[in-house]
């Protein structure tokens, strides 16, 4: 299993994912589920990946092997929008998870594959995309400014009361490693190390990019200070009324 997501505010875009991969509990391996294209004063593309490893993997390398050749009917620069990008992207998967369908069916596993695709295109507002195992695709809201993928649960409800558009771009980014790290202390299947990236608005160029390790001294004081401002919320809420007698 895996945890990624992207969070979109005024000022600009944060994408976090972990990196572990399993095939069972005895064979637990970490691979990079962010990929970043970068052109810059063009276009910014991240992608986030979740799902069958070898669909996911697959359909990274036919992007850039598309955007090596010339005669490609399409890529990552060819389109003149972000949802382009996103309908590509879900043709590709498909594709992918079409020609294994048979096989991965008789060993009991899915081929399935699902994706975030963020980023900005000069001259437009900054995109994110969540692209499902059968193609289509949604788009964050006002309402709903982040999108998830893989072990969500955990790690959403810090969002929903944290996050909103007018959110600083620095703010969204600490929420997204809390978001993280709850799904971590929760699901042995999401781990170290975590991959975190912030976008600025018109900014076309690479983000920032942070990969942080159960050692990390931020991660470590993240952690911590998160643990006891709970522990300290907790101890604050109110009290029944047999206790105050």
């Amino acid at each position: 299993m895996t945890y990624c997501l992207a969070i979109s505010v005024n000022k600009g875009l944060v994408f976090a994912s972990d990196s572990r991969t399993n095939a069972g509990v005895d064979y637990v391996t970490t691979y990079s589920k962010m990929h970043t294209f970068v052109w810059p004063d063009e276009r910014i593309c991240v992608l986030l990946t979740s799902g069958n490893l070898a669909t996911s993997q697959a359909v990274v390398n036919i992007i850039k092997h598309d955007l090596d050749d010339p005669s490609a009917r399409f890529n990552l620069r060819k389109g003149k929008h972000l949802n382009e990008v996103a309908h590509y992207i879900g043709q590709l998967s498909q594709k992918e998870q079409r020609q294994h369908e048979d096989a991965m069916e008789k060993s009991g596993n899915s081929a399935e594959a699902s994706f975030i695709l963020g980023g900005q295109i000069a001259g437009q507002s900054p995109e994110i995309f969540l692209i499902y195992p059968q193609g289509n695709y949604i788009s964050a809201s006002p309402e709903t400014p982040y999108l998830q993928i893989g072990e969500n649960k955990y790690g959403k409800p810090i969002l929903d009361r944290i996050i909103s558009p007018s959110t600083s771009l620095e703010d969204a980014a600490r929420c997204a490693l809390v978001s993280l790290d709850s799904t971590i202390r929760s699901n042995i299947s999401v781990g170290p190390p975590i991959e975190l990236a912030i976008h600025f608005m018109d900014a076309i160029e690479e983000p920032y990019h942070l990969k942080l390790t159960l050692n990390s001294p931020m991660y470590k004081s993240m952690q911590k200070q998160w643990n006891v401002g709970l522990r300290r919320a907790f101890n604050r809420l109110p009290r029944f009324e047999w206790e105050e007698k």
